[in-house]
């Protein structure tokens, strides 16, 4: 497996090609997968750095100059300021604060001061202007402390295959037997950990939803096994999510090839997220999933299936996957 490179700040081509790209019509996700960037970063670059609804790619280049500089001389607010500077000596040798708590205690108990962050307290520290007070530091340390290289690299999904190998056919939805998987889980603010495991067949659009208590690799593999056992199946799709990592025990049960999508690429598997969407009307997005049972959540995937289509002819999925065999 090739090693992960780490993130790299948009060139100023790249923002001139993104440009380009937007002035000829092209959406954010093709000038990703053109520029070979996550569709994250160009949404993020466009929607900072557009004026008048049009993105400019010389406010782009300026402002990242401008950010670069001030990262570079972050420690000068210290030195222009006398008070503040004495007060850190004065914190550091005396009263053994941390640069941590020096930074807090500017932030939510001193309003007299500047504020400075812990991490432009250590950069002035580092820097030959407090060299001479890195000694009051609790580590001693008069320089950043290098990182060690991981030496064994983490393998987050064993034996992946990716998308890109999957038979065509899947994509044609001409075979029954091809399904897709995610996840539901529940809304932050309940800090729940149950969640849903999802899975759809892409011809007939048949649905089944297993409740499981959390999203470990196991609780996972263990419901889309309950979900596919004694049906037709020939291959099975899943995003990287680390609950997809003992995807080779759905395999053994199942005999189903699987596939990975994409980084950051659910249109991959858009039929599953619109069978998500329809289990969200019955389970809304903020809600704690752990209040359910599985005879209520069964409830509400009978009416999905049992619902007629456009995308069928009208007719409902549960009907169609008995005409095509699949269960």
């Amino acid at each position: 497996m090739e090693k992960k490179q780490k993130f790299k700040g948009l060139s100023n081509p790249e923002r001139s090609e993104i440009a380009i790209l937007l002035r000829r019509g092209c959406s954010k996700r093709e000038i990703a997968q053109a520029l070979g960037r996550s569709p994250n970063t160009i949404s993020y670059e466009v929607k900072h750095n557009s004026v008048s609804g049009f993105y400019n790619p010389r406010k782009a280049k300026d402002k990242a100059r401008v950010s670069r500089r001030s990262r570079r001389y972050q420690w000068h607010k210290i030195e222009y300021h006398p008070e503040l500077r004495d007060f850190i000596i004065e914190k550091l040798k005396d009263d053994d604060w941390s640069p941590d708590s020096i930074s807090g205690y500017l932030k939510h108990e001193q309003f007299i001061l500047p504020y400075v962050s812990t991490p432009q307290i250590y950069a002035w520290l580092y820097s030959s202007r407090g060299q001479p007070y890195c000694q009051y530091l609790f580590s001693k340390q008069y320089r950043p402390k290098p990182r060690k290289e991981n030496k064994t690299e983490r393998v987050m999904i064993p034996n992946r295959v990716g998308i890109e190998d999957r038979p065509a056919i899947v994509a044609t939805r001409e075979r029954p037997g091809d399904w897709e998987a995610d996840t539901i889980v529940s809304g932050k603010k309940t800090h729940s950990k149950a969640a849903l495991a999802v899975a759809q067949e892409r011809q007939t659009r048949l649905l089944g939803v297993q409740l499981i208590p959390n999203l470990k690799p196991a609780t996972f593999s263990t419901a889309t096994i309950t979900m596919l056992e004694s049906k037709l199946t020939h291959t099975l799709s899943l995003d990287n999510g680390i609950e997809n990592k003992q995807h080779e025990d759905i395999t053994s049960a199942t005999g189903a090839t699987i596939y990975f999508c994409d980084p950051y690429s659910s249109y991959q598997k858009g039929g599953i997220e619109n069978g998500n969407k329809m289990v969200r009307r019955y389970i809304p997005k903020s809600c704690d999933i752990g209040t359910f049972t599985q005879e209520q959540i069964d409830i509400f995937v009978t009416k999905i299936n049992k619902k007629p289509r456009r995308c069928l002819g009208y007719k409902n999925a549960l009907q169609l996957a008995l005409e095509k065999g699949i269960i």
